[in-house]
């Protein structure tokens, strides 16, 4: 029940956190449309996107889920983009004078190309996601595909409804008047444009100092890449701890029952507790697991993990037990118990090999400062009573070994000799020793075993006992025996730099070659996805280029839309940075979808030069110049509205906000830097592209002699 509670609670504010980023959207277009019927249009298009996206997510058989709603939550950013690019070329035929009609038709003509071109790229994005596999695959398939269902359906209806809808509600032309409030926000557009103007004048002038900008910006991109600290998930505050329990191996299991209660009055004594429950045993007979229900964050006001901090000096006075606590997560891979969040487990063919260097490995990693409750599942010191039986002696008093067994069964090993029924249920007897006589191994002193004319002869008349130590457990993985030394991390440490420290740590101690470590368990899937994530962003960038280059039929102008990326990679992971906030899963799916969502003010600024190139004739750079000028108001407003669509994300609040922030910082991050470089590096892109598109031409007709067209 109070898991369920939490589920509802953290799906009420990603609601909340959708209407909000609704709201935020619209009002970027009412402030930048100069008429307030104008913004009933996007005002319209947004819901109607979203309840056709439910439509789809409903015959798919999606749920409405966190994944689900922060896909519509960015979604809502996305899908007025389209109505926002078709109603602001329609508004501005109809300024110019032409009649509302023509306006329509003709704005509608002149930008579903442009419309086209950026959703089919930003779902292009998606395909690498989709075809990823692994937990992480089946984890973002249903974001992936709500959103870019969102996309398309958002594409259908700029145009088609947007259309329509602007030739029933816009009324004004060149002699109407805005109001008082868009008077007051054309005149700040207006003084946006005369500065956006001078200095791209400035930028075009010096082509050669923009092209170092922009190839700084792609190494501090590769930089930033490797210095920020990586994570797999965020660590959700999910109001549940959960802990394990390692006593000494020697302990009895009434003592450690004592362990437990102890640990757990400890544990109730925290402030922000609200139920703790624990049970000794498991497979184990000194270790326990302890599950911990916090109070609601409202109440506790801190996090789990300081929780955490808190009870770990508390707990670490209790002797000869210890108790490692961890925040109970909705991801965590492998099904390996062990007392803490990763695990990294030792391999060899020899037990004497691994017996030897496992404390010691352990003992070294617990140095290791990005690391925390560091311990170890081997347990090769447990106490026994090893009994050596004079053979010849038994069978000078005439009793077998099959008797002796027999004896030390009933009294130890807890025999089933019979079954009770009722009407109602049945009872197992079982036959054992008294309980004080369990405790001491003297109690062997007291066993006699009948021989075969019936008399009792004591146990220790033909056999001796004395202490000795055994294994509890021998584990192993695979073919191999194994130790697995399980961690959390320190506070402020993210797991990458975790996992960096025992690599260093393991080359430090130098063990032998019989002794092979790996990391396994969340640790190996966060390593593995590691290691393909510059896959998957290279094959994001190949998809799109691929779209692309089929919609333009040139192999030169999807790269100067990609030539966009570089700067919203920097500006992802500088937001990352400030806010102190690892490089996880799901801040590189932000980085995704960034690929998709930078690259349309190169879409709209190249389009709208090829057209002034073609039907115009003017050169490519008054074409260029004049198109960024003229798109400079839907660019502003598309990225506007996508980065306050992620905004409320990247602030966070409430339940399970900490899976929802990266995403939401890493886009308002990427998008504030590139709309800042790109509105100048993509003009200049683009004319030494077309330079180099022309030589081309020039250098295959001084060839063959015939011209080729290079696009």
């Amino acid at each position: 029940m109070e898991r369920t509670s939490t589920i509802r609670a953290s799906l009420r504010d990603v609601e909340r956190t959708l209407g909000i980023a609704v709201v935020l959207v619209i009002l970027v277009v009412f402030a930048f449309l100069r008429n307030w019927r104008a913004t009933l249009i996007p005002a319209v298009a947004v819901p109607v996107s979203l309840i056709g996206t439910f439509s789809i997510m409903y015959l798919a058989g999606f749920s409405l889920d966190n994944l689900s709603l922060m896909a519509l939550t960015i979604a809502t950013g996305f899908v007025v983009d389209d109505a926002v690019v078709v109603l602001e070329n329609i508004t501005r035929h109809m300024e110019e004078g032409v009649p509302r009609m023509q306006a329509v038709l003709r704005g509608a003509r002149e930008v579903g190309f442009t419309v086209l071109s950026m959703s089919l790229s930003l779902i292009a994005v998606f395909v690498p996601i989709l075809l990823m596999g692994g937990i992480i695959g089946r984890y973002f398939r249903e974001f992936s595909v709500t959103l870019s269902v969102a996309i398309l359906v958002s594409l259908v209806v700029s145009l088609t409804t947007t259309p329509m809808m602007c030739s029933r509600l816009l009324r004004h032309g060149p002699g109407h008047k805005p109001g008082r409030f868009f008077q007051w926000s054309e005149r700040i557009f207006q003084r946006a444009l005369g500065l956006y103007e001078r200095t791209l004048r400035t930028a075009l002038s010096a082509p050669g100092l923009t092209m170092f900008v922009l190839l700084v910006t792609v190494c501090l991109n590769i930089f930033l890449y490797i210095q920020i600290p990586k994570g797999f998930f965020p660590s959700e505050d999910t109001g549940r701890l959960v802990g394990g329990v390692q006593a000494d191996q020697s302990i009895s299991f009434q003592a450690m029952s004592q362990k437990m209660k102890d640990f757990m009055a400890l544990v109730k004594s925290d402030p922000a507790v609200e139920n703790v429950v624990g049970f000794t045993g498991g497979g184990r007979s000194n270790g326990g697991f302890m599950f911990v229900s916090l109070k609601a964050l409202a109440q506790r006001k801190i996090s789990t993990d300081a929780v955490i901090a808190r009870l770990r000096g508390k707990l670490s006075n209790e002797p000869g037990a210890s108790l490692f606590l961890q925040a109970a997560q909705d991801i965590r891979v492998g099904g390996r118990q062990s007392n803490a969040a990763y695990q990294y487990t030792l391999q060899s063919d020899s037990l004497d090999d691994l017996r030897a260097w496992a404390p010691k490995i352990a003992d070294a990693l617990q140095k290791v400062p990005q690391l925390a409750d560091v311990n170890s599942d081997q347990q090769d010191k447990g106490l026994e009573t090893a009994l050596q039986v004079d053979r010849d002696a038994a069978a000078r008093l005439g009793i077998t070994t099959q008797q002796i067994d027999s004896t030390l069964n009933d009294a130890f090993g807890q025999r089933q000799v019979s079954t009770i029924y009722n009407a109602l249920n049945q009872y197992h007897v079982v036959m054992e020793v008294a309980r004080p006589f369990l405790q001491n191994p003297q109690a062997l002193d007291d066993i006699y075993v009948m021989n075969k004319s019936g008399a009792m002869v004591p146990l220790s008349a033909f056999a001796s006992y004395g202490p000795g130590s055994a294994p509890l457990s021998v584990n192993h993985q695979g073919q191999f025996i194994a130790a697995t030394i399980s961690f959390n991390l320190a506070p402020g440490y993210s797991l990458g730099q975790a996992t960096d420290a025992i690599t260093r740590a393991m080359a430090r101690i130098g063990a032998p070659a019989s002794i092979h470590g790996s990391m396994q368990g969340t640790a190996r899937v966060f390593q593995e996805s590691l290691d393909n994530e510059p896959w998957l962003i290279l094959a994001a960038l190949l998809a799109v280029y691929i779209v692309l280059g089929v919609l333009y039929e040139s192999y030169v102008h999807p790269l100067t839309i990609l030539s966009t990326l570089p700067s919203a990679g920097v500006g992802a992971i500088l937001a990352l940075l400030i806010c102190r906030t690892e490089f996880s899963i799901i801040a590189l799916i932000g980085v995704i979808l960034l690929i998709g969502i930078v690259k349309k003010n190169a879409i709209m600024m190249i389009d709208f030069a090829l057209d002034a190139e073609r039907v115009q004739g003017l050169d490519s750079r008054d074409a260029i110049f004049r198109a960024c000028l003229l798109r400079f108001r839907p660019i502003m407003m598309t990225t506007l509205a996508a980065m306050l669509g992620a905004l409320p994300l990247a602030l966070g609040f409430g339940e399970g906000s900490e899976m929802r922030r990266p995403l939401g910082i890493s886009i308002v991050g990427g998008l504030l830097v590139s709309q800042l470089l790109t509105l100048y590096t993509t003009p200049v892109v683009y004319l030494h592209l077309d330079h180099f598109r022309l030589w081309c031409k020039r250098l295959w007709a001084s060839r063959y002699g015939a011209p080729r067209a290079v696009t």
